[in-house]
């Protein structure tokens, strides 16, 4: 069975910056397309950023662009979330998700194996 296992949340001020991990196992992760999604309390799972297999390609909701930056490292089977200049409204749980379609999908549905989330979130 896949698993996806994040790390790297916390606690953060308005401003400040933290790396989000995904460890990948039990996959052939370099074929995977890989994305960040993220729910806060009362909204509905949104789309943060994805990565094509061979990470020649990234998308980005326009909410995190140019703040946050999806990269990956098929020999260690990983994903990372760079997010800098975090706002408050970036409080949310992030979720780590894997899906084998050739293109960066932006809904949910696009994606077969997910984690089990990490908390983010920035105080004012």
């Amino acid at each position: 069975q896949v698993q996806l296992v994040e790390s790297g949340g916390g606690l953060v001020q308005t401003g400040g910056s933290l790396r989000l991990s995904c460890a990948a196992s039990r996959l052939t992760f370099s074929a995977y397309t890989m994305a960040w999604f993220r729910q806060a309390p009362g909204k509905e799972r949104e789309f943060v950023a994805g990565i094509t297999w061979t990470g020649g390609m990234t998308f980005y909701a326009d909410s995190v662009k140019g703040r946050f930056t999806i990269s990956r490292d098929n020999a260690k089977n990983t994903v990372y979330l760079q997010m800098n200049s975090l706002k408050p409204e970036d409080t949310a749980v992030y979720y780590c998700a894997a899906g084998l379609s050739k293109g960066v999908l932006t809904t949910p549905r696009g994606y077969s194996n997910w984690g089990q989330g990490t908390q983010v979130t920035v105080s004012s």
